[in-house]
Order: C-alpha cells, then sequence, then structure tokens
C-alpha cells in the first residue's frame, strides 16, 4: 500500500508521468523524455520522502503525548514547540518592519528560514525543559506548554500587525506547510532527526504502555518518570521541530492518525502501536500530498487545507462516536 501511494505520488501533478515509466526508470530504463528525469529525481521522490519522514514524526510524536498526559486531544504542537519555530520565522520575516531591525533586511532564504524556525522550537524546547523540572504534574506541565504556545502566537500577531504585506505574505505561506522545499541536501540532515527521536521514542515503548494506567501505576511498576518526561519533551522537540523547521506546520495528522490506529487494530499496546501508527501516517500524508497536487493542474493545494479536510472531520466523528475516555 505505501509502494502504490508512493508511485502514485510521484506519478501525479502538474505533468503526469506514467507509472509504468516509473517503473521502468527504478529497473534502470531512462526515461523517454529528459524533463521527467528533472521533475522525478530533482523534485517529486524528495518530497515524497519528505512526506514520508513528516508522517512518522508527526503521528509518533502525537501518540506519544496522547498516553503520556491521557489526553486524546493532546497533539505534537501542544508543548508550544511549533508556536516557537513560528516565531522565530515570524522574526526573521517581519522584524525589519515591525521594529526596523536592518539585521533581518533580506535575510529570508530557504536555509535562513530553517535555522530561524530551528532556533525557535529550540527555545521552547529549553523553557519546557525547565518548566519540567520545575512541575512535577503532568496536566500542569501541558497547560504550561499551551501558555508558551499562546505567548509565542501572540507575539507572531503583534508582528503580522505591523508588518508589510510581501512579509506577511512570505510567512503566511510558509504557515501553511510545503512538502516540496526540501531537495537531497536538506533530506540527510531532516532523516538524522527524524531517526533520532524516532530512536528515543522505540527505547520507552514499554514505559508508555505502564503509563495507560496511570502516572501511579507506572511508577509502582520502576518506570522512571522523570526521564520518560525528559525522553517525550526532548523527542517531541526534535520530531516536531525537524519537520516544522523543513515544512513548516502542518496539521491534524499528529493529532488524527493515532486515533485511526487505535480504530482500526483495536489496541493499547505501544508494540503495537507505534509502528502502526507511523506506518498509517505515512500513508495518510502521502495520500494528502497526492490530493493536494491537483494533478493537470500548475499548482497544488496547501498541505494543511488537505490534512485539515481529513483530520477535523475524523476527531467529531470519534466524539459523535463515544467518549474520548473509552479510548485509553
Amino acid at each position: 500500500m505505501v509502494l502504490v501511494l508512493w508511485l502514485l505520488n510521484i506519478s501525479l501533478g502538474s505533468i503526469s508521468i506514467p507509472i509504468g515509466a516509473l517503473l521502468e526508470r527504478i529497473a534502470g530504463v531512462p526515461f523517454p523524455r529528459e524533463s521527467w528525469e528533472i521533475i522525478v529525481v530533482d523534485y517529486r521522490i524528495p518530497k515524497s520522502i519528505t512526506a514520508i519522514l513528516a508522517g512518522i514524526a508527526l503521528s509518533v510524536s502525537g501518540l506519544q503525548m496522547q498516553t503520556f498526559f491521557r489526553n486524546p486531544l493532546a497533539g505534537p504542537f501542544v508543548l508550544g514547540i511549533s508556536s516557537g519555530a513560528g516565531l522565530g520565522v515570524a522574526l526573521l520575516a517581519m522584524a525589519g518592519t515591525a521594529f526596523g531591525w536592518q539585521l533581518f533586511a533580506g535575510t529570508t532564504s530557504y536555509w535562513s528560514v530553517i535555522l530561524a524556525s530551528s532556533a525557535g522550537a529550540i527555545g521552547v524546547l529549553v523553557l519546557m525543559g525547565l518548566a519540567a523540572w520545575k512541575v512535577k504534574d503532568s496536566m500542569t506541565l501541558l497547560i504550561v506548554g499551551l501558555m508558551f504556545g499562546s505567548a509565542a502566537s501572540a507575539i507572531v500577531t503583534l508582528l503580522s500587525f505591523f508588518s508589510a504585506a510581501e512579509e506577511l505574505k512570505m510567512f503566511t505561506l510558509w504557515s501553511m506547510g510545503n512538502l516540496g522545499n526540501t531537495g537531497w541536501s536538506e533530506l540527510g540532515l531532516l532523516s538524522g532527526a527524524i531517526l533520532i527521536g524516532v530512536t528515543m521514542v522505540i527505547f520507552s515503548v514499554k514505559s508508555y504502555n505502564a503509563m495507560l494506567l496511570g502516572e501511579a501505576y507506572a511508577k509502582s511498576m520502576g518506570i522512571n518518570f522523570q526521564k520518560l518526561r525528559w525522553i517525550m519533551i526532548v523527542s517531541t522537540g526534535i520530531l516536531t521541530g525537524g519537520i516544522t523547521a523543513f515544512c513548516g506546520p502542518i496539521a491534524f495528522i499528529g493529532i488524527a492518525v493515532p486515533h485511526l490506529a487505535r480504530l482500526l487494530f483495536k489496541t493499547n499496546d505501544h508494540r503495537v502501536l507505534f509502528p502502526a501508527t507511523a506506518i498509517l501516517g505515512i500513508l495518510v500524508l502521502l495520500a494528502c500530498d497526492t490530493l493536494s497536487q491537483l494533478p493537470g493542474y500548475a499548482s497544488s493545494l496547501p498541505i494543511n487545507a488537505v490534512t485539515t479536510a481529513f483530520g477535523a472531520p475524523l476527531i467529531i466523528w470519534l466524539i459523535m462516536k463515544r467518549n474520548f475516555s473509552e479510548a485509553f
């Protein structure tokens, strides 16, 4: 299924390339048109790999957030890390006009956006680390994360109010999410970050299973709760911050996909849920990206428009179907 969606994702777009030609190219037969080689190798394959990495990162981090906080509406962005990344990009794009800072003038290149986003995400991650050191209650930590996110969003709103139209447009386009900006040179760095974050989650699977029965039970089973909290914050920061830096914020995948995995596999065992969620995250984001490409049209929809169209009805349906507490 992943392979089929991957081939469709590469095949469809403003210029459609026959799947048969793709299969022949994989077998070593050159494309009949040189332009197809450039389109597939330089643009569509890196974009599809980025979609795969983003699907894994956001869905896995969303699952661990929902389990740790025992909150079905928790997602990878509730710690405020994505909002911090957005603040970094907003400062880069709009602070020049808002505050008259010449330091930021004309610096909105792709790598400068990545660095600004990463700096903002790391800043919030450090603040959350300090909060985790001081705050012992998980629900309070969740509220602190939401407040950090709200504060960052408030600053972004002020910057937007005072910014020039062109700067505001640049930030708005970034906030819509884009899987197509990542090339081969950036994929290595992004893949490394996702690998580190996912590895941290894998080694904590048993601890998350113990968390299903509550914090007190997990502690009675010998789980180092403080260590698990740090792993959760750091791994979520790496996974969410990495994707946001390279792709912008991508909505609803982290919230909706874990619920979809629970519905399909009818289990709360994280030894099953984590790989299932990762695979479903790949499938969903590849499907959303394929739909966003509008085959036959020169432009494509923002990826956030498609993921929200998928995620919002699913969450509403879950609310209507059953009490969320039954999911745990």
